[in-house]
């Protein structure tokens, strides 16, 4: 079925048709097309969350091996960042959770494929484009910000991704068209809609509509009230006419999507935060560093406002810098005085796991850097280190939906800002703080103010109560109705 024309109903020039036509012959032309060959598939555990969670590993073989049973779930997903894979990891521990076999099919992995091309090829420029917002605040006001917050937005977008996801189908002809099917990726989702699968679940990540996130064909699920309303409605995606809403049955509130081992420990973990400020313990600060080397200089301030206290033995600097060893190490050339305080987790994720298990229960102290290159490791490395911290720091993103007291730094991309606006809402985090003076004003009274931790954690526990971090269960609920 043609879905590059229309999109819910609601047509779209015929110029937004052909323009999408070229971009798919494009890619063509530079990749070839493989939609006629068949890849063979088996699976793997997954590295780290393998053991942990029950993921299987799907990749390509020389001869089919894979295996599906009625219990198997597979989990459509790219590697885009950190965000997609952490939150494909948060169903996967809720599939698991519920008795179910979760399999991880990363398109992105899929490097001899012209759907992993491409994906390749998109992702690079959205690394570039991220990086260079960071360095040009005029590339940031002029192009990025406007890019993430209205250009994805807009329906016409749609039209180009439906057309090149048809490119991506070629991998998926092994796998059951019946299967529930879970994407954490928009073009994951798309593309297994274009092979046919009738029990698709799009996992939408953001607070903030935007057309780049349909796949019609799929079921739709949103994190949060205002999310449902402005999906819906396709609010703002065509400013020039009124369009046709969503259908009800293609669009869900779940609630925030978050791993099994988080929500199941809410209590413990919060009560363990309330009783370190009670004791006036170490304040036990998160860091999450991303790849692009965003907002470095607020990482600079943060690091530098926490050096008195560490030393005093008033705060612990827990900073994961994922699987990027080149951006810790700028890092450290940039403050060296971290050193005396400084012990490095690098490359062993039982490692990692041990500290964290040593941690729950007992003392820490100085700074702690967490380094690993194979990114499932990574990844699940804070969702670890999230259950031994008093405050998470991190950017208004996939992060911003944990149930664990934030700060939240600067965007990166303005679609990011309404990640922050639900945190404040629920009172689980900070409002957005903009600049380094601001961010190190709210570090500074977070430091100096339990209270704060406890009033986080306080809200934490009614949203908990409420049913807003329970989004990752609802959504396997969602894909295994149908089956």
């Amino acid at each position: 079925m043609e879905k590059s024309k229309k999109v819910f109903g609601n047509e779209l020039p015929l110029s937004v048709y052909h323009k999408a036509v070229r971009n798919k012959e494009k890619f063509m032309r530079k990749y070839g097309d493989d939609s006629d060959k068949i890849y063979h598939l088996d699976t793997v555990p997954a590295p780290a969350i393998g053991n942990l969670l029950g993921v299987k590993n799907i990749i390509i073989s020389d001869k089919s091996g894979i295996c599906f049973n009625e219990k198997s779930i597979v989990i459509g997903n790219i590697r885009m960042g950190f965000g997609h894979y952490r939150i494909s990891m948060a169903i996967a521990s809720a599939a698991h959770a519920m008795g179910y076999d979760p399999y991880w099919f990363d398109l992105h992995s899929f490097k001899e494929t012209v759907g992993g091309k491409v994906i390749g090829e998109q992702n690079r420029l959205y690394s570039m484009g991220s990086k260079l917002s960071q360095k040009s605040k005029l590339f940031n006001k002029t192009v990025w910000e406007p890019l993430n917050s209205e250009g994805f937005r807009k329906l016409s977008y749609n039209s180009a991704d439906q057309k090149t996801a048809e490119l991506m189908t070629a991998v998926f002809k092994e796998i059951p068209k019946n299967i529930p099917y879970i994407a954490t990726h928009v073009w994951p989702a798309q593309a297994a809609v274009h092979a046919g699968l009738t029990n698709v679940v799009n996992v939408i990540p953001d607070n903030w509509p935007m057309a780049l996130h349909l796949s019609e064909g799929a079921v739709h699920t949103v994190q949060t009230p205002s999310a449902y309303l402005g999906y819906r409605a396709l609010r703002g995606m065509d400013k020039k006419r009124p369009l046709r809403p969503m259908p009800e049955r293609d669009i869900a509130y779940t609630g925030h999507y978050v791993d099994h081992e988080l929500v199941s420990n809410i209590d413990e973990d919060c009560r363990r935060r309330k009783e370190r400020v009670k004791n006036k313990a170490p304040k036990r600060w998160l860091m999450t560093v991303g790849g692009a080397g965003a907002q470095k200089n607020i990482f600079m301030t943060i690091i530098k406002r926490l050096l008195p206290q560490i030393k005093r033995g008033r705060a612990v600097l827990l900073i994961n810098v994922g699987d990027h060893a080149a951006v810790w190490h700028e890092l450290v050339k940039e403050i060296p005085q971290m050193k005396q305080f400084l012990t490095e987790h690098f490359d062993d994720f039982s490692e990692t796991a041990s500290f964290c298990a040593k941690a729950y229960d007992g003392k820490i102290s100085g700074i702690h850097a967490f380094c690993h290159s194979d990114i499932f490791a990574a990844v699940y490395s804070t969702n670890l280190l999230m259950r031994i911290s008093d405050v998470l720091i991190t950017k208004p993103s996939e992060l911003s939906f944990y149930p664990v007291p934030k700060l939240m730094i600067k965007r990166v991309g303005g679609h990011e800002a309404w990640g922050a606006i639900r945190a404040a809402e629920i009172g689980d985090g900070t409002y957005e703080c903009t600049t380094p003076a601001e961010t190190a004003a709210m570090l500074s009274l977070i430091q100096h103010n339990g209270d704060i931790i406890v009033k986080m954690c306080d809200n934490i526990m009614r949203a908990r109560d409420a049913g807003v971090y329970d989004g990752a269960y609802k959504v396997v609920e969602l894909a295994v109705k149908n089956k």
